[in-house]
């Protein structure tokens, strides 16, 4: 339904509308959220986090900043709970959770509020006039799994501050590592859903009910409520981590995130999308999805050609940035008309800096192509399109200058740390623009040039997995040293490592699915 980089979906209807909130991880805008009126046609409309006030993510490591937002609606106000995870490797998390309120989706955003850093996957329940803060308490000692279960903790919508001492949530026996907790109440019952299993190929959406809101939960006897793990030959795998909305014809739904590997378990270039299931009650009130596995296909629109000639005063909403906010210090669309603007920024290795602009890979065949204007003077500075995953992990084509000062063309790769440019040097006499293009072909990617109206092919046919989740994932001994939530991009790269921000100008970048 949401393709591409869209995980941990959390959906809410407000009236006839209904909105998604997904996880953006160090990209910018953080908290993407898609708008339907039919459960069927998304659109997206931007992201919630586009102030420095709002979102810091200078320093964020690869694939921390925003886990899991939690978007509820109360008193006339979005609620939009989010964690900025600042350290996660090595056993331990560093990672607060705000609130922010707006009157409408679009804002204007509340300054945020503090709630705590005592665990991740925070979320909202809203019952009456009371607000409850549940959570995954993250336990760093060694021998103890990680995780010391779930707790609630009052919130006063009055003054967006909690109150009280949190309460620990009386778990079914045996519960085990659960996360992306969400509460609802129908009935008498206080539901549960859960993300149980990892969020790999056992990942599943699991229920519990209880009478009283801390419990003890029972879990179903059919749980879990929907997973992919028995059957490794369907299509959409990971499928968990899900939220319920009941529509205005009472009906309910379930979204959750999926993934699309490339062959049975294979590596998922796409990253983990989002999916909606319809659910429906028992008769003893469980919720159930029938058969318990996601659907073969959806009834979405699939992605729609994207052309962009850069002619509006601000980014759309397809485009992200890495780790800082597209403000002029780096990023212009004024400073020559029609064209993006972009000063070259800090090396592929840090995480301050980066000037890169870029789109989630929608589907496993499609096509990147952008127009480069770049007259780089010295080997230090780079421009071009590039298929990244996080600073370890990308493929670069792109424009630079020789010993000689000559501009030429080459194709660098980093797989897992390890830098390689390819030997194959093309010359690019001249100073005009060069026309760019990278194809995604499931497991393999190619480069393309033109600086006429034909295509050429430069470097060797590369492999695309290495920006798959799969592949970032890595490990000092038993502890976690980075890892892989967010799925490939493909971007508009530009480097000046000798820190004067030569600029680059980027002219009718398309994105085409390829059929």
């Amino acid at each position: 339904m949401l393709p591409g980089s869209n995980p941990d979906p959390s959906i809410l209807r407000v009236g006839d509308d209904y909105y998604i909130a997904t996880s953006t991880f160090e990209w910018y805008p953080g908290v993407r959220v898609h708008h339907s009126r039919d459960l069927v046609h998304w659109q997206t409309i931007g992201g919630i986090l586009d102030e420095a006030r709002l979102l810091d993510l200078t320093g964020c490591p690869d694939s921390g900043g925003v886990w899991a937002p939690n978007l509820s609606y109360a008193d006339g106000l979005f609620h939009l709970v989010y964690s900025n995870i600042s350290a996660y490797a090595g056993g331990f998390s560093d990672g607060p959770n705000y609130v922010v309120t707006a009157p409408a989706i679009t804002g204007p955003w509340s300054e945020p509020v503090l709630l705590h850093a005592r665990g991740f996957d925070a979320s909202l329940f809203h019952d009456g006039d009371e607000s409850w803060l549940v959570n995954l308490v993250h336990d760093w000692r060694p021998g103890y799994g990680g995780s010391a279960g779930l707790e609630a903790t009052r919130y006063d919508r009055t003054t967006r501050r909690l109150v009280g001492t949190p309460q620990r949530i009386q778990l079914p026996p045996k519960a085990g590592w659960i996360e992306g907790p969400n509460l609802y109440r129908r009935g008498d019952w206080y539901y549960l859903i859960t993300a149980d299993g990892g969020t790999s190929w056992e990942h599943q959406v699991t229920v519990a009910r209880s009478r009283t809101l801390t419990g003890p939960y029972e879990r179903d006897p059919n749980s879990p409520l929907l997973t992919a793990k028995h059957r490794p030959d369907w299509p959409l795998q990971k499928a968990g981590h899900g939220s319920l909305v009941e529509a205005a014809d009472g009906e309910w739904w379930l979204a959750y995130l999926v993934a699309r590997p490339i062959g049975e378990h294979g590596p998922c270039v796409l990253g983990r999308e989002t999916a909606l299931a319809q659910v429906e009650w028992t008769a003893d009130d469980w919720p159930v999805v029938p058969g318990g596995l996601p659907p073969l296909a959806g009834e979405a629109t699939p992605p729609a050609d994207e052309l962009d000639d850069f002619d509006a005063d601000q980014l759309s909403p397809q485009w992200s940035t890495l780790r800082r906010l597209p403000d002029p210090s780096w990023l212009s669309l004024t400073e020559r008309p029609s064209h993006l603007r972009i000063h070259g920024g800090r090396s592929p290795q840090g995480l301050v800096g980066p000037s890169l602009v870029a789109r989630r890979v929608t589907e496993p065949k499609a096509t990147f192509e952008a127009d480069v204007d770049f007259r780089p003077t010295a080997f230090q500075q780079l421009a071009g399109v590039t298929a990244y995953y996080n600073t370890r992990n990308w493929h670069f084509l792109h424009l630079t200058a020789d010993d000689h000062g000559d501009r030429v063309l080459r194709v660098a790769t980093r797989d897992q740390g390890r830098l390689v440019v390819h030997p194959e040097t093309v010359g690019v006499p001249g100073t005009e623009p060069v026309r760019l293009r990278l194809r995604f072909d499931d497991a393999e990617l190619t480069c393309w040039y033109a600086t006429t109206t034909e295509w050429r092919r430069i470097g060797p046919a590369l492999d695309a997995t290495v920006v798959s989740d799969e592949h970032v994932v890595e490990f000092d001994g038993d502890q976690i040293r980075s890892l892989g939530f967010t799925g490939a991009f493909a971007g508009l790269w530009v480097w000046d490592l000798t820190g004067h921000g030569h600029p680059a100008d980027f002219d009718r970048s398309a994105y085409t699915v390829d059929v």
